[in-house]
């Protein structure tokens, strides 16, 4: 018999899950939801501290997500790579350092709700200024997508490519950045650094209904996506669905999400409050409701943004087709990817002023919906 008659054939391989699962790192595997200030990590010897690999159902094809736990008075090793990471930090104050290909070393100091990305393949470490308390650093990445094509670890962590027109201005890492007007709902903000996300200016968004507002990102010139939106008091948004990916984490205030594909008559509901991820599922339909005494923010993270969509779906959900407006906006009666208030299931309105009589808020939805 010949050796390839002998040898067990490779086939159906992840090289992302074969990898994460060869790191000795705890690897979080399923459910809608989590609270990541309950996740176990462990050693990371990679990066040099504690961490873990948080897998939801929704995460889809291209991205996932890491929470890193830095000792009080400790930091992290020394790590670059070629995939691209949109840090958001749940708890503790500190710094991130970078090094540069031609020795040239940036930092800047982050604290509880601050965001920033890491130019491509520049060395980093993190530092945790506390000296009793942990802190805590979740990213949302897009390692499998890097690791399914080139399914080589050389290749992705020691790669002397250089991506010098990834840097960004000086002033993108002191928590400035330039505001690029485009329109409703895709306003951007490009920076590497925001160092409180439940201050960030935002912009209008009354597509989305209930005096909603956001601002979307680009960040490091990268491909992954970004953006912050709120709802005021006694609030909720409309239904909508997009790729899978995307993973929401509430910043500040609490509420709850409904998901559903067409056609059930049922929903899955995630209660929500600082620290708590999701990633709906692709074409999963979801509609965001804040049940608290002030405004509900949320970060969503994913891949493809408004410069940089990287997929057709992205294209026409963000963008829109030549003559056509973003689907994204868009009621699904028109081949859309939104509900309309006239047209959501009465059930929904009904069971969210429940939930506004037990939480003793004020209703503010009469302008959009009859009750």
């Amino acid at each position: 018999m010949t050796e390839s008659e002998t040898t067990t054939p490779r086939y159906g391989v992840d090289p992302y899950l074969e990898w994460v699962n060869g790191e000795g790192i705890p690897v979080i595997d399923g459910g809608y939801a989590i609270d990541l200030f309950t996740v176990e990590t462990g050693h990371w010897a990679r990066v040099d501290t504690k961490a873990a690999a948080v897998h939801l159902t929704g995460r889809g094809d291209f991205n996932n997500m890491f929470l890193y736990e830095v000792a009080p008075g400790g930091s992290t090793g020394t790590i670059k790579h070629i995939f691209e990471d949109i840090y958001y930090v749940l708890d503790g104050h500190g710094s991130t350092q970078l090094e540069f290909p031609d020795g040239r070393k940036r930092s800047f100091e982050w604290g509880p709700k601050s965001m920033f990305s890491i130019p491509i393949n520049v060395a980093h470490r993190f530092f945790n200024a506390g000296g009793r308390e942990r802190a805590l650093i979740c990213a949302t990445s897009n390692m499998p997508l890097v690791m399914n094509t080139f399914h080589n670890e050389r290749f992705i962590f020691d790669n002397p490519a250089e991506f010098i027109d990834r840097e960004g201005q000086e002033n993108y890492y002191t928590g400035e950045g330039t505001f690029i007007p485009i329109r409703a709902g895709n306003h951007l903000w490009e920076t590497n650094f925001v160092p409180d996300m439940s201050v960030l200016g935002l912009q209008s968004y009354a597509d989305r209904g209930g005096g909603s507002s956001n601002i979307k990102f680009v960040l490091a010139e990268g491909i992954m996506s970004g953006h912050m939106s709120e709802m005021p008091v006694g609030t909720y948004k409309k239904g909508h669905r997009h790729g899978a990916g995307t993973h929401v984490i509430c910043v500040t205030g609490h509420g709850y999400s409904l998901l559903w594909y067409e056609g059930d008559t049922d929903y899955t509901r995630i209660d929500w409050h600082h620290g708590v991820v999701f990633p709906p599922c692709d074409g999963q339909l979801h509609q965001h409701f804040n049940t608290s005494h002030e405004p509900a923010r949320y970060l969503a993270m994913g891949i493809g943004n408004v410069r940089y969509p990287f997929t057709q779906k992205k294209r026409q959900t963000m963008i829109g087709e030549k003559g056509q407006r973003q689907r994204s906006s868009l009621s699904i009666k028109e081949g859309g990817n939104q509900i309309e208030f006239d047209d959501q299931d009465p059930r929904i309105h009904a069971l969210w002023l429940e939930e506004m009589k037990k939480a003793g808020v004020t209703p503010g939805m009469d302008a959009w919906v009859k009750s």
